[in-house]
């Protein structure tokens, strides 16, 4: 094995490690979302009994739930925390380069949404009778892709973030609009010229693909998203806290 790939590895595992010691952390970008995607299909299968359709497609749009919680406010807080913990800056003066240390923490914080989301699928089957989606790898192959790069955009979006304390109520409005556009909130009436941009999200493109079954147009708004994502890192990525 080369010593780049077990320098990744090691900051993979060090990403996995300090997400699952921080019990605040794992309750919020873990617990909470995993509730909400399938509780929600649940009390739609209660509310109309029946209606398995109904469960199905609640689930589906809850996918944006999952992604902006568990991969992009996930990271987005985290990195944060490790930057002001001056974590970061210490990992940057060891043997590891900048592209080690992001590429281990964004796979790390990837692989786990994609865990979560197959977990919260499974159960949803259990409780909810969701059916599996039509084109199962499609749903794989989107999954994995919108985890990536929304972990990606995550890391990204650290740079608008000034403190660890205003973390999570930077990362909030990301949240609400993936999950808005996607309808994961229920039928919210938007204006018809906004519905256009609102389509173009990662979010809404995984979701769109879960649906129809069809992956090409979402890989290709994601790989452009993904081109966004890595040259934001490159341009404005903090190590260090900002001075006062």
């Amino acid at each position: 094995m080369s010593l780049a790939v077990m320098s990744l590895a090691a900051t993979y595992r060090l990403g996995t490690r300090l997400f699952w010691r921080d019990r605040a952390m794992l309750f919020a970008s873990v617990v909470t979302p995993v509730a909400l995607s399938v509780g929600m299909p649940l009390l739609m299968r209660r509310v109309r009994a029946g209606d398995a359709a109904a469960a199905a497609e609640m689930f589906t749009a809850s996918l944006a739930i999952l992604l902006s919680v568990t991969a992009f406010m996930n990271i987005a807080v985290a990195l944060v925390n490790r930057r002001d913990q001056l974590v970061l800056k210490r990992l940057r003066a060891t043997a590891l380069t900048d592209g080690q240390i992001l590429a281990g923490q964004i796979a790390s914080t990837a692989t786990q949404t994609l865990a979560v989301t197959a977990v919260c699928a499974a159960v949803a089957r259990l409780t909810a009778d969701v059916s599996p989606p039509a084109g199962v790898l499609v749903f794989a192959l989107v999954s994995a892709a919108g985890s990536a790069v929304m972990t990606l955009l995550g890391a990204a979006w650290t740079a608008v973030i000034p403190r660890a304390e205003l973390a999570a109520a930077y990362a909030m409005p990301v949240f609400l609009i993936c999950s808005v556009a996607a309808g994961a909130m229920g039928p919210i009436p938007l204006p018809g010229w906004l519905r256009p941009a609102l389509d173009l999200l990662p979010t809404s493109v995984v979701v769109d693909a879960v649906r129809t079954g069809d992956a090409v147009r979402a890989l290709l708004v994601l790989a452009g998203w993904a081109v966004a994502g890595l040259v934001a890192l490159r341009l404005w990525f903090r190590w260090e806290p900002r001075r006062s």
